[in-house]
């Protein structure tokens, strides 16, 4: 890891630590450090993360297993019960430390309540730069919501109307209260502005689930999911999603096929208009899902080979 890498990693574990401290103050119980056994953590039902990148984990087990569990685990009692607590951040050290073979970890036990703790636990994962964008994306709404007491789908009807009163030169919306606390969010990240997030970052949310699937995973990046997704055709677009996959298209691949699959024939040359149409009829296996247009395509084909055997 390079020095400046190195220095990134540690202001936002102290931003951090702050973060946890102000959230905690006010609260009878104090925050404090110890030992405690894993199996008396339990994962959050609010956890951010959906995939973890196998490669990676295997790393951090391996580190774990060298040097012990550098970061304190970010935990907070579970009222009525002894000795057991709600992991709040640091679920990959988490996991990694029972690959492992960990009995106790380092944590920090803070007295912290629901809303306290999805802050934490959205912070934390948000000042890491391993989340997919589909998951930052979730995490920045879920952060949002929780700031301004809101629903998610209530805080993306807000962003857009924002977005919609600056293109119009309103400015009435900036000095607005939820407005003041979204750019203050926005700017407590330092990941990006508000308006790059509706521009970029809401529309993900809206790509096919396979599309979306895949980005969670980080088969694909978003801009070649993007192009994918804008395919109609379902059987095509989920074909096209796999090739992509497999053989690793460039995005000026992915493109050239969606254009033979969805060609403008005014601009395509007669080989080319004719490879589009026999590419498009075996991906759309009419024969298998809709009969009665095969049967359609059939007295065209018949037309067409009528025409070739005339002399």
């Amino acid at each position: 890891m390079s020095a400046k890498k190195t220095i990134v990693k540690q202001d936002s574990f102290h931003q951090e630590m702050k973060s946890i401290d102000f959230l905690s103050e006010g609260n009878q119980g104090l925050s404090y450090y110890q030992k405690v056994k894993i199996d008396s953590i339990v994962l959050s039902q609010l956890q951010v993360r959906h995939y973890l990148d196998p490669q990676k984990q295997q790393k951090l087990v391996q580190s774990i297993e060298t040097h012990g569990i550098l970061e304190n685990l970010i935990v907070r009692p579970i009222e009525g019960t002894e000795e057991l607590f709600e992991l709040v951040a640091g679920e990959r050290r988490y996991k990694a430390a029972i690959a492992a073979g960990l009995e106790k970890v380092p944590v920090k036990i803070c007295s912290l309540n629901d809303e306290q703790a999805l802050q934490i636990s959205l912070i934390e994962n948000l000042q890491r730069e391993d989340l997919d964008p589909v998951e930052e994306t979730e995490a920045i709404l879920q952060l949002l919501a929780s700031r301004l007491q809101i629903s998610q789908s209530a805080v993306s009807s807000l962003l857009y109307r924002m977005q919609n009163d600056i293109l119009r030169m309103n400015d009435k919306v900036i000095i607005q209260p939820d407005a003041e606390v979204i750019e203050q969010v926005f700017n407590e990240l330092g990941l990006m502005n508000w308006k790059s997030f509706v521009s970029n970052r809401l529309p993900l949310l809206k790509l096919p689930a396979e599309i979306l699937d895949a980005l969670r995973e980080r088969s694909i990046v978003y801009t070649k999911a993007k192009a994918i997704a804008k395919v109609k055709n379902l059987q095509f677009r989920k074909e096209l999603l796999t090739e992509a996959i497999e053989k690793k298209l460039s995005l000026s691949q992915i493109r050239e096929k969606i254009k033979v699959f969805q060609p403008n024939y005014g601009q395509l040359s007669p080989q080319a208009t004719i490879e589009s149409t026999v590419y498009r009829l075996k991906v759309a296996q009419l024969w298998k899902k809709d009969p009665q247009k095969w049967k359609q395509i059939k007295e065209c084909l018949h037309n067409i080979d009528t025409l070739l055997n005339e002399e």
